[in-house]
């Protein structure tokens, strides 16, 4: 469980000073909700935002370095902010559940003597059990590759006296692309480490595909959509062998929200491998997902994503509107903020340029990325514009508003 109250990015391309929901530094700002959506014209920041997460991932699955050059970055010189000679910073204000205390991720990454990118400093912070105000203590902190990290639920030290409570232990990194809390979350003793990596690597970056899911799969159960979606069938047939009785009742729930049919039906095929048989209105006979719509193939995949078991902590989809009919992208919002509801179990961030999809939603869960004067973007969220609270409150939609131009 867990979610972000508030993320700070500076020096990431177009994002040279973003701040969204709530930080240790500014705890007076609203946290982020659940379901947050980021709008704004083409060019001002969006995508940016979304690779900046995907950058976080990236750099978890390899190090820092090989992050800055995939998915077609470029590298770090690419990547910071065009004129800046600071480095690229993260700031992460998370919260695990409602009862625990707010945990801050620092991460800064620059160059080293001979032009590569590494991890420059790292941190995790937070306030003592039992205190609610104060300064919160370290318990990771390196700083190009060493440094200390604290054993156990409790403890830190006060940066500023160098007072330490707890079992602190001495860190040398091998590797100083390499993020900290990789090596450090694969061992118990740091258990407060361990709990935050996972969350971290419960991240979904969502890059759906529809040509991918219709390739024809191996018999391989998966309990996760990949990130493109190309084994759709792999995680329907996952579902069905945990718990057929339930899986039928999620395909009975997915079919009344995908326009034109009327029945999903999972088949299984003599090598183990099962398929989904789409059953359309006006036909007897059903289709397969490589004679599906790219737009049903959405859908579906959106909906099968909702129903996850156990599900990722933090799902980041980029312009789900794309080959979608306007009219069913309402119905979509309105199931994800449903879906996300108010707990601590998932968080869902979205890019649209849909104002049917932002008529679905509430003036703190969209956020506009504007250019300021100086060409870089700015994060402001909608219910800080003039009037638009107000005129929601009064029976007015959010994308009607922001298409009518009275905000972003």
């Amino acid at each position: 469980m867990g979610k972000i109250l508030g993320i700070a990015i500076k020096n990431y391309g177009s994002l040279k000073d973003v701040k969204m929901g709530q930080l240790f530094t500014d705890r007076d700002t609203a946290p982020l909700s659940n379901m947050v959506a980021i709008i704004g014209p083409s060019g001002n920041g969006k995508s940016t935002l979304a690779d900046a997460f995907g950058f976080i991932s990236d750099c978890l699955s390899s190090d820092v370095e090989s992050a800055c050059d995939a998915n077609n970055r470029g590298g770090y010189d690419q990547l910071v902010s065009q004129g800046s000679k600071e480095p690229i910073h993260f700031e992460i204000y998370y919260r695990e559940t409602s009862n625990s205390r707010p945990i801050t991720y620092e991460l800064t990454i620059g160059k080293d003597k001979a032009g590569r990118p590494y991890v420059k400093e790292e941190r995790l912070r937070q306030r003592r059990q039992g205190n609610r105000n104060g300064r919160p203590l370290s318990f990771l902190f390196l700083s190009d590759g060493k440094g200390y990290a604290f054993e156990g639920p409790d403890g830190g030290q006060d940066e500023e006296t160098e007072i330490s409570t707890g079992e602190k232990k001495d860190v040398e990194l091998a590797d100083i692309r390499k993020l900290g809390i990789i090596t450090l979350g694969a061992m118990k003793q740091y258990s407060r480490i361990e709990s935050f990596l996972n969350f971290l690597r419960s991240w979904y970056l969502c890059y759906f595909t529809p040509d991918t899911a219709r390739q024809i799969q191996t018999a391989a159960p998966a309990p996760y959509l990949d990130r493109t979606g190309g084994n759709l069938n792999n995680v329907s047939q996952f579902m069905y062998r945990e718990n057929p009785s339930d899986f039928k009742r999620i395909l009975s729930d997915i079919q009344t929200k995908i326009p034109n049919i009327n029945r999903i039906e999972p088949k299984r095929l003599e090598n183990g491998q099962m398929v989904l048989e789409f059953y359309q209105d006006a036909f007897s006979k059903p289709f397969y997902s490589q004679r599906m719509s790219d737009g049903t193939l959405k859908l579906f995949a959106y909906y099968l994503l909702l129903h996850e078991r156990n599900p990722r902590q933090l799902v980041f989809i980029e312009e789900p509107e794309n080959g979608l009919y306007h009219q069913y992208l309402a119905d979509l919002a309105t199931e994800m903020s449903r879906n996300v509801s108010s707990g601590y179990s998932k968080q869902l961030f979205v890019t649209t340029h849909s104002p049917f999809f932002v008529n679905a939603l509430l003036p703190e869960q969209v956020w506009v990325l504007e250019k300021g004067p100086d060409g870089f973007s700015v994060a402001k969220r909608a219910s800080d514009f003039d009037f638009v609270k107000d005129l929601v409150d009064a029976g007015a939609y959010m994308g009607d508003l922001w298409y009518s131009k009275y905000f972003g």
